[in-house]
């Protein structure tokens, strides 16, 4: 068994990206940037007035000003702003040389072509060129997660087919005999999967393609030939359940034999203990503990990072303290423990009520997990846990 730590080590050390890819900045949500994003011009390009307005010479607000011109925004202004000129302006517009200010339209009266200023001051009330963006910045960094906001900034220095690394080639199954798809109605000594589903809905919220591909019954040689012919054709294959220490759990000698090494298969973790990783040749196999909680625990924190270092992306898991709501206790302390828990009107962590990890009902009414590190049984109401959001 293996601290957590040395387990997302281990995968920084023996996973490299997959590969990269030129594709349509539209489908490039949740994809992973592969080189950093340099802006091609300044940004704004030019003196932007930010209200609607005249421009003009902040001195000259006194006087009467004769309007010479009207700016709107996409016009490129003609005349330059002298004393006892203004140009009425729109927001957006570029500023008309020789201007130093735009008044706000609502301080101003104009007739018969001259504006008279109304208000006691006024801020420059324009966008310096430059000054969100040099031509030249660094504005995006190779790794990135792509999210709506790092689009907007794509798109606005013309990166129209960004450079992004390839997505792994998931495939998911679900391992036992005792299973049954949704479908179906249990038969004596029957459950149905729910682990295929929810691997699958993992994978598509984090960003990635992913098939499920059903249950595998116990049976060693049909594994054999399904895993054989599943990393064929992927580059990694989830699996949940077969990997603890029961007569049928053989999914990590199946991956012994399947020409795989086995990084781990053993890490100190309440619950998902028997997570395990196989690997060969940049093509891995994860195995997931069959619980559901364990299996959604670890795809948050095992899966995940192997799934975004395939992608280029060093991922970590976010969290942060919060204050207890009320006193925790637990009766061992030798592994990192994660309880479901939900954040309450204070804001603060609020265990609720779990029976194990195949309790999977308890996480509908969870916003997260309570971490207790190794050699801690207690932490008490007002003291500060570690918060971990699914």
């Amino acid at each position: 068994m293996i601290a957590i730590t040395e387990a997302l080590n281990i995968i920084d050390r023996i996973v490299s990206a997959a590969g990269t890819e030129n594709i349509e900045l539209s489908d490039s949500l949740g994809r992973v940037l592969a080189v950093d994003v340099i802006s091609d011009i300044d940004m704004p390009p030019f003196n932007k007035s930010a209200v609607d307005g005249y421009a003009c010479i902040k001195a000259d607000l006194g006087k009467p000003l004769e309007v010479i011109e009207m700016i709107a925004a996409g016009y490129y202004p003609k005349k330059t702003v002298t004393s006892g000129k203004c140009s009425k302006i729109m927001t957006g517009a570029k500023v008309p040389d020789g201007a130093d200010c735009v008044v706000m339209v609502e301080w101003t009266n104009e007739s018969d072509g001259i504006m008279t200023f109304t208000g006691n001051d006024t801020a420059p009330n324009f966008a310096l060129q430059g000054e969100d963006a040099r031509k030249g910045q660094l504005l995006i960094t190779k790794g990135c997660h792509i999210e709506a906001r790092h689009i907007a900034v794509m798109a606005s220095v013309g990166c129209v087919r960004p450079l992004v690394y390839r997505q792994p080639v998931i495939s998911i199954f679900a391992t036992g005999s005792e299973l049954v798809e949704p479908s179906m109605i249990p038969g004596p000594g029957q459950i149905r999967n729910s682990n295929g589903m929810q691997i699958l809905a993992q994978c598509r919220k984090a960003g990635f393609t992913a098939s499920y591909l059903g249950i595998i019954p116990d049976d060693k040689d049909l594994t054999y030939n399904v895993l054989k012919k599943a990393i064929e054709q992927s580059d990694v294959v989830i699996l949940s359940g077969g990997v603890s220490m029961g007569d049928l759990d053989f999914i990590p000698s199946v991956m012994s034999e399947l020409g795989f090494s086995i990084p781990f298969d053993s890490i100190a973790s309440q619950p998902g203990k028997p997570t395990t990783l196989a690997a060969k040749n940049n093509k891995y196999i994860l195995g997931l503990p069959g619980n559901p909680v364990s299996s959604l625990l670890q795809f948050s924190l095992i899966g995940k990072k192997l799934l975004f270092k395939l992608c280029g992306m060093d991922y970590h898991w976010e969290s942060y303290p919060l204050v207890m709501s009320c006193d925790y206790k637990r009766r061992r302390a030798d592994r990192t423990g994660f309880i479901p828990v939900r954040i309450n009107g204070a804001g603060q962590i609020e265990v609720i009520n779990y029976n194990g990890s195949a309790n999977i009902q308890a996480l509908v009414k969870a916003s997260g997990f309570l971490q207790v590190d190794p050699g801690i049984l207690e932490i008490r109401k007002g003291e500060h846990g570690t918060y971990r959001p699914l």
